[in-house]
C-alpha cells in the first residue's frame, strides 16, 4: 500500500502494456500509448543493469537520490503554497492559451492524430494519450506570454514540467500531493542544468535555447517522480533528457509564437513523459550522462580557450534547501516580461497621482538592449511595449482581453497615446540583466515629471504576489472560457491539492465540453 492508504501508484494493477503504435509525426520521437508493465516486470533487466553499471559521479549520486525520494519527500509549507501558485497560474495559461493560435493548433492536432483515452487536453473535451496530452498542453501553456519565468536560469520551466507532471500524473492516478512533489522537482532539476551552464550567458555563447534546455530536464524530472522512478532509473531519465535536449536560439524570430510555444512547452512535455514511460518500462541506457567520455557538458556546455565552462556540482548546490519554485516570477500583467516593470511603474503613478492619457505629454521607458529588441514595436500586441503602454494609460490597468486585442493596435486613441512613447536601451539597465528591470519617465502637461526605477517586478521573488493576487490573476484567465463554475472549482481543488486523492479529479474543471 502507498503512504496515503492507497494501492502503491508505482506497481498498482492499474498500470498496463507499452505498445508501439507509430511515431508521432510533429516531434518525430513519441510513441503511441496503450499502457505500462508494472517495474517488477524488469526487475532481473534493472539488476543486471546495476551490476554492470559505470562508476557514477558523487554529484549524480545524490542527483539521483534525491530525485527518486522526491515523491515521498513533505515539501515545507512555503514551498508547497508557492508551488499551488504556480501550478494554478500554469494551468490559467494553459486555459486562456487555448484561445491563441498556436494553443488552437495543439488541440486541432491532437483531436486529429487521436490516442488512447487516458490523459486530458485542457480547455478541450479530448482525453488521449499521455504523450499527445503533454505536448498540446506544453504548447497551449507558451501558447502567449501570460505564464511564469526563472531569471538564474532564463527559462519558462511551468510549461513543460506541469504538463508532463499532469499527463504521467493522470496515466499512474497519482495523488494531489505526489503531483505538487513532482512539479516542484521539476522546477528544481530544470533550472539548475543552465545554472551550471553560466544560466542566461549560456545561450550568448553558445546560441542554444536555455528555454529548451531547462524544459527538457523540467519535463523529465516531473514525469519521473510521477512515474515512481528509483534512483538507478532516474539516471537513465537524466540521460534520456539529455539526448532529447534542443532548441537554438533562433526561436525569437518566430513572429507567431508557435515555433516558441513548442519549443517551451511542447516538446519538451512530450518528451519528459516519453522518457519517464519508456525508463520505467525497462529501457536502458547511460548511468551518468553528466560525466564520462562525451558526457553532457562537453556535448553543449560553452568552452573558453577549449575549456569546457560547467560546474556540475550547481546541480545539486543547496538541492532541498534552496527551492527553485520560490525563485520563479508569475508574471501580474499577462504581456510579456520586459513589459512587467514599465506597467508596474505606471500603476504606482496613478496611485499617487489621478491624471488622464491626455495629461502624459511624454513617456520614456528605459530597459535593457535586449529588451528593447524584444519587445519594442512588435506586431503583437502583448509583446509590444509602446502599445501596452498606451493602453495602460488609457485603461489605468491590463487585462488578460486588452493585451490581446490585435484590432486595438489600430485604433486612432491609441495610437495618439503609442506617438508620446520612447523606449530607450540604457546601459544602467543592461549592468542589472538578468534582472527585469525598467526607468520609466512620464512628464505631464503642468510640467511635472513622474519618474521610478523599477527594481523589484511584482510577482518576482523579491516581490511575490499573494495568493489572493494569484486567484484574481486565474480568474481574469480562466472564467471567461470554462465559466464561473467551473473557474471556481478548479481554483478551490488547486488550492488543497494535498486532499486530492487521484490527479484525475481535476479533469471535470479542466475540460470544456
Amino acid at each position: 500500500m502507498g503512504h496515503d492508504g492507497r494501492q502503491d501508484e508505482r506497481t498498482g494493477s492499474g498500470a498496463a502494456i507499452l505498445t508501439r503504435r507509430s511515431l508521432l509525426e510533429l516531434a518525430g520521437l513519441a510513441f503511441a500509448t496503450r499502457a505500462i508493465p508494472p517495474v517488477t516486470a524488469f526487475a532481473e533487466t534493472v539488476h543486471n543493469q546495476d551490476e554492470s553499471a559505470q562508476a557514477v559521479s558523487p554529484v549524480m549520486d545524490k542527483l539521483s537520490r534525491y530525485m527518486s525520494e522526491a515523491r515521498e519527500r513533505v515539501l515545507p509549507e512555503d514551498v508547497a503554497e508557492k508551488a499551488k501558485h504556480h501550478v494554478l497560474d500554469t494551468l490559467a495559461a494553459m486555459i486562456s492559451g487555448s484561445e491563441i493560435r498556436p494553443g488552437r493548433a495543439a488541440i486541432e492536432f491532437v483531436r486529429a492524430y487521436g490516442g488512447k483515452e487516458v490523459a486530458t487536453v485542457v480547455a478541450s473535451n479530448i482525453v488521449c494519450g499521455p504523450i499527445e496530452a503533454a505536448l498540446a498542453n506544453g504548447v497551449l501553456a507558451h501558447a502567449d506570454e501570460t505564464d511564469d519565468s526563472h531569471g538564474p536560469s532564463r527559462s519558462h520551466p511551468g510549461v513543460s514540467a506541469v504538463p508532463a507532471a499532469l499527463a504521467a500524473g493522470e496515466q499512474f492516478g497519482i495523488s494531489g500531493k505526489h503531483f505538487l512533489r513532482a512539479v516542484t522537482l521539476g522546477y528544481d532539476i530544470g533550472t539548475r542544468v543552465t545554472m551550471s551552464m553560466g544560466g542566461p550567458g549560456y545561450q550568448v555563447a553558445t546560441h542554444r535555447s536555455t528555454h529548451g534546455t531547462v524544459a527538457a530536464f523540467a519535463a523529465g524530472a516531473a514525469a519521473g517522480c510521477a512515474a515512481g522512478l528509483e534512483a538507478q532509473q532516474m539516471r537513465l531519465l537524466l540521460d534520456y533528457s539529455a539526448q532529447q535536449t534542443s532548441g537554438i536560439g533562433a526561436w525569437s524570430r518566430d513572429a507567431e509564437h508557435m515555433e516558441k510555444a513548442f519549443l517551451f512547452g511542447g516538446r519538451p512535455a512530450a518528451g519528459g513523459v516519453i522518457a519517464g514511460m519508456l525508463i520505467r518500462a525497462g529501457w536502458t541506457g547511460v548511468d551518468d550522462i553528466f560525466s564520462g567520455p562525451d558526457n553532457f557538458f562537453d556535448a553543449l556546455a560553452p568552452r573558453e580557450n577549449g575549456v569546457v565552462k560547467a560546474n556540475p556540482t550547481q546541480l545539486v548546490e543547496k538541492l532541498g534547501e534552496r527551492y527553485e519554485i520560490t525563485r520563479t516570477n508569475i508574471k501580474k500583467w499577462t504581456v510579456g516580461s520586459p513589459i512587467q516593470a514599465p506597467l508596474d511603474a505606471l500603476a504606482g503613478f496613478f496611485q499617487k497621482r489621478s491624471f488622464t492619457a491626455d495629461d502624459a505629454k511624454k513617456v520614456v521607458v528605459r530597459i535593457a538592449s535586449d529588451e528593447a529588441n524584444t519587445v519594442s514595436n512588435r506586431d503583437m500586441p502583448d509583446i509590444c511595449v509602446q502599445h501596452m503602454v498606451a493602453v495602460m494609460l488609457l485603461d489605468k490597468t491590463v487585462t488578460f482581453r486588452s493585451a490581446h486585442d490585435k484590432a486595438r493596435m489600430k485604433d486612432p486613441a491609441v495610437l495618439k497615446q503609442r506617438a508620446k512613447v520612447e523606449v530607450v536601451a540604457d546601459p544602467r539597465i543592461d549592468a542589472r540583466r538578468p534582472r527585469r528591470e525598467a526607468i520609466v519617465e512620464v512628464t505631464l502637461g503642468d510640467g511635472t515629471q513622474l519618474s521610478e526605477w523599477v527594481r523589484d517586478v511584482r510577482g518576482t521573488a523579491e516581490n511575490p504576489l499573494p495568493r489572493e493576487e494569484v486567484v484574481a490573476k486565474a480568474h481574469d484567465l480562466i472564467a471567461p472560457i470554462l465559466g464561473a463554475a467551473s473557474c471556481a472549482t478548479l481554483i478551490n481543488k488547486v488550492l488543497a491539492l494535498e486532499d486530492v486523492k487521484d490527479i484525475r479529479e481535476l479533469r471535470p474543471a479542466l475540460q470544456r465540453i
